[in-house]
């Protein structure tokens, strides 16, 4: 991944990411980014570690975030109320005493920054009714002076609220721009003398340092930003970062997230069936995977829509933020939703390539994305039915719940009719199975997560035996 983000002109990666929360809230929309709730050196910090050496021995600085306790996605930028009195409803604020703070929250950055990562990101919500990125006990106290971090602190994308306590709390550099509490305000402060100057000279020193550090000084690093457009608004350069001997490893991780919950009777693997049925939503591309609008709307239109998606991520004040739907309806989950997604060149759908498994031999295939009631017929000399269903989650917004009654109805009203049910759940966070999990004609449960863009072909190489399972839930 480093090497991509090297090659496509970026200087710094914003990983490792979701580091900082222990997963308070169980709905929150960004813990698939991170590890795991386990901050101790068996998962988060060992993880973070690796990362941050494996972005920066590809010249990349690392930035792990988010420092720190950003446990949910609502409520993490001040609302500005419509009332006539305009009053502010801060961000929430994270509360955590002394020794949960040093025994939990910050291990993970400890491994990070024994990893020798360049930057670190302070976060959106308060801690101790304080904004992280401009409060001097984390920025000053904890990360710099206790772990001894001597790289950048960089703010989250406009959680910066004040200029001159947090220049002098410990903030090195602002994100997307420094225009509104820095910038000509800061000279301002420098001249009055309300931030020393040698402040100002070891911002710029530490983010030199990094910029040294991570070889970007190299004739051979590719021009900053290559395939970005002069119009944020136009569409960009296509550069083509990919490197085919990164294939396996991307097929291997595929392989490794996938974590078989729950296998009797041995259901799996599968052994050349003769009649297969295959339900549920999931298991069908998406409907529209394409560039352009096909009649949907303008670029920009789309731009926009995408800034809505992911409520309050441009600006400091904003309205209330709807919750996350409980599934993506219109078809497989192989990635998250945020401002880091990246856009696959192909995808291939488990549908796809399970219909082309069983033509190989010979077999018959039937299937239903339409009828989810209890009304759904089931071919009853089916050897297996497979039941697809997901979880979403995305940046900007916390999921709603933890299950969904319409998937929970769709398994069960299958495994009423079928001896085999095999359901597959490609789940963004925490999916809750309660409803069928027991159920004796559900005799395997796998959960794939996220699996990019080769889910349909690793998929059916699990299901019929081809690649082994060795995936754990965090």
């Amino acid at each position: 991944m480093a090497g991509k983000v090297h090659r496509k002109g970026t200087t710094v990666a914003l990983a490792p990411a979701g580091v900082g929360p222990l997963g308070r809230v169980a709905q929150g929309g960004r813990k698939r980014e991170g590890f795991g709730n386990d901050p101790y050196p068996c998962l988060a910090g060992i993880l973070a570690g690796a990362t941050v050496r494996g972005a920066q021995e590809q010249g990349v600085i690392a930035c792990t975030k988010h420092f720190i306790a950003n446990e949910q996605e609502i409520g993490r930028n001040p609302l500005q109320a419509t009332d006539a009195n305009k009053k502010t409803i801060e961000t929430l604020s994270t509360n955590i005493d002394d020794r949960t703070m040093h025994e939990l929250y910050m291990w993970p950055f400890a491994d990070a920054i024994h990893a020798g990562t360049s930057s670190i990101m302070c976060s959106y919500n308060r801690v101790n009714e304080l904004y992280a990125c401009h409060n001097s006990h984390l920025l000053n106290g904890l990360l710099k002076t206790e772990l001894g971090f001597q790289g950048f602190v960089l703010s989250d994308w406009s959680a910066q609220h004040t200029g001159v306590n947090s220049a002098l709390a410990g903030l090195d550099m602002v994100m997307p721009s420094g225009l509104i509490y820095w910038g000509p305000n800061l000279n301002q402060a420098v001249r009055n003398r309300s931030v020393p100057e040698s402040r100002i000279d070891d911002m710029a020193t530490k983010i030199l340092t990094a910029w040294f550090y991570s070889g970007q000084d190299s004739p051979d690093t590719p021009v900053v930003g290559v395939d970005l457009p002069a119009d944020f608004t136009r569409p960009h350069q296509v550069i083509d970062a990919r490197d085919p001997a990164d294939a396996h490893n991307l097929r291997q991780s595929a392989i490794e997230g996938h974590v078989l919950v729950k296998n009797i009777n041995n259901a799996l693997p599968l052994r050349q069936p003769d009649i297969i049925s295959v339900f549920g939503y999931d298991a069908r591309p998406i409907s529209i995977y394409n560039v352009g609008t096909d009649g949907r709307g303008t670029w920009l239109q789309g731009l926009n829509s995408f800034r809505s998606s992911i409520c309050g991520f441009h600006s400091s004040r904003f309205q209330s933020c709807p919750l996350m739907p409980a599934i993506q309806f219109n078809g497989t989950v192989w990635t998250g939703g945020d401002s880091g997604v990246a856009t696959s060149t192909y995808f291939i759908s488990p549908f796809e390539v399970i219909s082309e498994e069983i033509r190989k031999y010979g077999s018959t295939t039937f299937w239903n994305f339409e009828t989810y009631g209890s009304n759904i017929t089931v071919n009853a000399q089916s050897d297996v039915c497979l039941v697809f269903i997901n979880a979403i989650a995305a940046e900007g917004i916390d999921r709603a719940n933890l299950r969904d009654d319409f998937s929970d109805g769709i398994v069960k009203n299958v495994a009423d009719r079928c001896h085999n049910t095999v359901v597959v759940v490609h789940n963004a966070g925490i999916c809750l199975v309660d409803q069928w999990i027991d159920q004796p004609n559900v005799t395997a449960v796998l959960f794939g997560h996220l699996p990019g863009q080769d889910s349909g072909t690793v998929l059916v190489d699990i299901l019929f035996g081809r690649a082994s399972l060795s995936g754990k839930l965090p």
